[in-house]
């Protein structure tokens, strides 16, 4: 190999070497200036979104919800019963549910006596609770114990009752009972308004007046109608009633599941849940009373007791409609017959309004034929049963039935 060749192959191995270091140097800047524009472009790009997002939408500042504690029953609690520790707990509500006068400490209420009955998961307040009942009573300005019992779309009404019409005085305060009334129907003049049939009278020309004046004949009460009598055939008669229009009877139950709130009159302070005084034992105001006393019982003579009376009102809680209904009853004097209802029982029942023809045909009673014999004495009357007062439909006699 001669010098000129030498010398050529060294200037191209020292092209190569400069070009490939040029072209390593190269690539290392392209990448450098690559990896700082990325981050600054997105910057850029990410910036005006930032700002435009802040302006367009203002991020929600979060307000804290105010909460209180309150004490709640965590059962039901009836009226009157004191308040023990497991019947209460402390809960937090937010302040603008919490009423005025609610309780915040489960001691405040703990051993106090429910005013009126408390509901599970009810706020108890202090119109709710009395330290006991005998303060209750004498504050005097809480209203009656009826008014606290009724339950809100109920009020209260009273109505007369007696031994048979109270299922012989079994009905106490607390029962539910269903309102049995009878009616007696009559039929009436539409005009009058007065019981069929109506007196009427012929008006006749006077033939002693002027002319053009008229008489009128006496009152008569029938109606016309013709009958054929024998060798005169069909001729015109007066028909008259034998007796007064009977009346037809109906009964029927209206009023179902009534509440019975008291029976007799309230108390006169309208406390119903206050043990009453013990009544002391009478002593004798001198000795002549003593010696008299002694004297009936040395002689063997019973002293009767003091006869109790019987209560003869009763009070129902009912729908506003029921009190108009009831109050009817009694202004109409209509006789009411209460039905004691089992304590489980809640169910309301249709029933069908009791008649004579309804008795006849559901019991498949016949009439009995007319038989040409009959035995005697005559039976004029069927009830047999003594009581100590008749009671009728519309009027209460003190007179005993008797048997005939």
């Amino acid at each position: 190999m001669n010098s000129r060749t030498r010398l050529f192959l060294l200037l191209a191995l020292i092209i190569i070497v400069v070009a490939v270091i040029a072209a390593l140097l190269l690539q290392n800047t392209g990448n450098g200036a690559t990896n700082d524009s990325t981050p600054a472009s997105t910057s850029a790009a990410q910036q005006p979104t930032r700002e435009t997002t802040t302006r367009s939408t203002p991020e929600p500042t979060a307000e804290p919800i105010e909460v209180v504690e309150v004490v709640i029953a965590v059962q039901d609690i009836p009226r009157g019963l004191p308040i023990a520790e497991n019947m209460v707990a402390v809960v937090q509500i937010p302040e603008q549910f919490s009423p005025f006068s609610a309780f915040s400490e489960a001691e405040d209420v703990i051993g106090k006596i429910a005013r009126t009955d408390i509901a599970r998961e009810e706020i108890i307040i202090q119109g709710k609770v009395v330290d006991d009942l005998v303060a209750l009573a004498n504050s005097g300005n809480v209203g009656s114990d009826a008014a606290a019992m009724l339950p809100s779309n109920r009020v209260l009404v009273a109505v007369p009752m007696d031994r048979l019409t109270s299922v012989a005085y079994a009905i106490q305060p607390g029962d539910r009972v269903d309102v049995m009334v009878s009616l007696l129907f009559i039929d009436v003049d539409d005009q009058f308004q007065s019981a069929s049939p109506n007196e009427f009278s012929f008006m006749l020309a006077n033939p002693e007046g002027e002319e053009g004046t008229f008489i009128f004949s006496d009152p008569i009460d029938g109606r016309f109608d013709t009958r054929i009598v024998p060798n005169l055939g069909t001729v015109p008669v007066m028909v008259r009633p034998s007796e007064q229009q009977r009346p037809r009877l109906t009964t029927q139950r209206t009023i179902q599941n009534a509440l019975v709130v008291n029976v007799g009159d309230f108390p006169a302070d309208g406390r119903l849940f206050i043990a009453p005084t013990p009544t002391p034992l009478p002593q004798a105001e001198d000795e002549e009373t003593e010696a008299a006393s002694s004297r009936r019982t040395n002689d063997g003579t019973p002293v009767p007791p003091t006869e109790v009376p019987r209560p003869d009102i009763i009070a129902l809680a009912v729908s506003p409609q029921d009190a108009v209904v009831l109050t009817w009853y009694v202004e109409a004097g209509v006789p009411i017959t209460f039905a004691l209802r089992s304590a489980s029982s809640t169910s309301l029942a249709e029933t069908d309004p009791v008649t004579l023809d309804y008795i006849l045909n559901r019991f498949r009673i016949t009439l009995p034929d007319r038989l040409p014999y009959s035995i005697e004495p005559a039976i004029r009357s069927i009830r047999q049963l003594e009581v100590g007062t008749r009671i009728q439909l519309n009027t209460v006699t003190s007179e005993p039935e008797t048997n005939p």
